[in-house]
């Protein structure tokens, strides 16, 4: 069952650990020439600031991540290994940096746009698996970045959803990532096909996605 309620900003003031619980079983909707595309939220991942040296914010405020400062409820999409883009909802307070990276999600509305972007997708399960193809098939790129997902005038807003109950929601290690991989702040939905497959990251990788 959808709730369509939009998050408001004070709901999404959180910790990002807490922030990343929150948004399972949330919607995210995305308006386009084409349609609107809702996707449900059934994997995500967890990134602080100062004291998270995966994070973007790790080494400080710059221009390429002054979003992820807050306010709260604001979209921060960045660019990454030259190719993708990927999504992260704002939490925590105005001048605290955190950040949850949306992994994945099923596809709940604008079904046949999202197959017409991902022609090759094997099943419904593979539509929006995966953080780069999420941002592609939501049509998000970095003219979206800073959007209010709390306004409903923004052309790409946050809905409640339904809230996956705890006994259906896994944690484990975050994905790819070159620090502390072994930080248990990836949460997903179990059982769901939409889910992304686990890879550990490493110092040896040279680039890594950050948020």
């Amino acid at each position: 069952m959808r709730v369509d309620r939009l998050f408001r900003r004070e709901e999404l003031a959180l910790d990002p650990v807490d922030l990343a619980r929150l948004l399972l079983g949330a919607v995210l909707e995305a308006d386009a020439a084409e349609g609107t595309v809702g996707v449900r939220l059934v994997e995500v991942e967890a990134y602080r600031g100062l004291d998270d040296p995966a994070s973007h914010c790790y080494r400080g405020k710059t221009p390429r991540n002054a979003v992820m400062w807050g306010p709260a409820g604001h979209l921060y999409v960045y660019f990454v290994y030259g190719m993708h883009f990927c999504a992260n909802v704002v939490g925590t307070e105005d001048g605290r940096p955190g950040a949850v990276l949306l992994r994945a999600g099923e596809v709940v509305e604008g079904a046949d746009l999202v197959r017409a972007r991902r022609p090759n997708a094997r099943g419904n399960g593979e539509l929006a698996k995966g953080p780069a193809i999420l941002t592609s098939v939501l049509g998000l790129d970095r003219v979206d970045n800073g959007a209010d997902l709390t306004d409903p005038a923004s052309p790409v807003r946050l809905l409640a959803g339904e809230r996956v109950p705890p006994d259906q929601v896994r944690t484990g290690p975050r994905v790819g990532v070159a620090m502390a991989m072994d930080t248990p702040w990836r949460f997903w939905v179990d059982g769901s096909p939409a889910v992304s497959t686990y890879r550990r990251g490493g110092k040896r990788r040279t680039a890594r996605p950050a948020r």
